[in-house]
């Protein structure tokens, strides 16, 4: 993370790498993916989503628990490649670390 002076203070500016949206998207809301090549150890990769219905939740809590600062987000299958180019962007930022 880097700090900027903005007048008499600072603030943290995070590096995130825009990776892609939707390519279907008709408007602003749409899934999107990103890297923060800040974290260390290891970048993170952040993903935007539709909020999985509770079916697929209850679902999905057999084999995992969710806390209050988790949630299960669905990504369509056409965005294969914007999550491929993202893991790509995380290992390569990795490496730089």
């Amino acid at each position: 993370m880097q700090l900027i002076a903005t007048g008499s203070t600072q603030e943290a500016v995070m590096a995130l790498l825009f990776i892609g949206i939707d390519p279907n998207t008709t408007g602003d809301k749409c899934p999107a993916a990103w890297v923060d090549v800040d974290v260390k150890p290891e970048p993170d990769i952040l993903f935007q989503g539709w909020l999985a219905d509770e079916k697929t939740l209850a679902e999905c809590l057999k084999n995992s628990t969710n806390p209050d600062n988790e949630a299960v987000i669905r990504m369509p299958y056409r965005m294969i490649d914007i999550i491929r180019k993202a893991c790509d962007a995380a290992e390569e930022a990795a490496a730089k670390l």
